[in-house]
């Protein structure tokens, strides 16, 4: 008789909460009702909102996901100590199903962005450099890469 074996379930409680089902609506869902706070709270026009909303996004994606290492648990022992979130995501396996999301939300958000302020600048440029640093940091060539020892970790 022959065991199939898969993947270890991810013990990383740093990213498992990715793995969990409705993780997707639920990202969805916390975008688009930060749109409407935006939108209610601020009074602005729907594309500004839009912007405020992608450039938020990409502030705390990008702080989150690709600038603080490590995880805020001890179980872990410092496995995780040099790797950002999104390394640790998946195993490091790239292109999966999760991070191929990850990659596409900034995308649709930097189109809907832009089109609701008709491509105008400065929302044009501010929205494409946003979508710019988080698809290249988000590549697999960048898997553990540091631009110019930016975010490096250096023996002590």
């Amino acid at each position: 008789m022959f065991v199939k074996v898969g993947h270890p379930a991810d013990l990383n409680k740093n990213t498992e909460w990715f793995q969990y089902p409705g993780i997707w609506t639920t990202y969805i869902l916390i975008i688009f009702l930060s749109w409407l706070l935006v939108l209610s709270l601020l009074g602005c026009s729907v594309g500004t909102a839009w912007t405020i909303v992608n450039l938020v996004h990409f502030g705390v994606t990008y702080n989150f996901f690709h600038w603080k290492k490590g995880t805020p648990f001890a179980e872990d022992q410092g496995l995780y100590s040099k790797l950002t979130w999104w390394e640790q995501m998946d195993h490091g396996r790239q292109l999966t199903r999760n991070r191929k999301f990850l990659m596409v939300v900034p995308v649709v958000l930097y189109l809907i962005a832009s089109h609701t302020t008709d491509y105008k600048n400065p929302f044009l440029l501010l929205n494409t450099i946003a979508v710019l640093v988080l698809v290249i940091a988000k590549l697999p060539h960048m898997h553990k890469v540091r631009i110019l020892g930016i975010n490096a970790d250096y023996p002590t």
